[in-house]
């Protein structure tokens, strides 16, 4: 006769793929908080196979993009969504979150004014960020 094992209580079930609406809200909100200036998000879906979106914001010096970018990366952290990578975030000039289906770019003013990435994809439909 076999022995069957006790009953064990079922595992809480994982999302494997976060709802990207919810994440990428969180992210404006984490913007807003660490007082992001210029904010913007470009809706990629229609010209990229990349990305949906890329969330673009200056902070106002070295240490300002830095807290940005860990932040935003702390409080998605919270709703078990972590980036696939992340690039810059020791210079603190130009920082890339890369979340697959959006990408953040936290970047000093004077780099944001020389890659102008608002006007390389002039073509995709753009909205602010709520001012905090």
């Amino acid at each position: 006769m076999k022995r069957r094992s006790p009953a064990r209580a079922p595992r809480p079930k994982r999302r494997l793929r976060p709802d990207t609406d919810e994440a990428l809200n969180l992210t404006l909100e984490a913007c807003v908080e660490r007082k992001a200036v210029d904010g913007i998000v470009l809706d990629l879906r229609r010209l990229s196979d990349a990305t949906d979106h890329f969330v673009i914001v200056s902070g106002t010096s070295d240490t300002h993009v830095k807290a940005i970018a860990e932040h935003v990366v702390a409080r998605l952290h919270e709703i078990e969504v972590r980036p696939y990578h992340v690039e810059g975030l020791s210079q603190g000039r130009w920082v890339l979150v890369d979340y697959v289906d959006f990408v953040v770019h936290v970047f000093h003013p004077t780099l944001r004014a020389f890659y102008q990435l608002e006007v390389l994809w002039g073509d995709a439909p753009q909205r602010e960020l709520p001012s905090s």
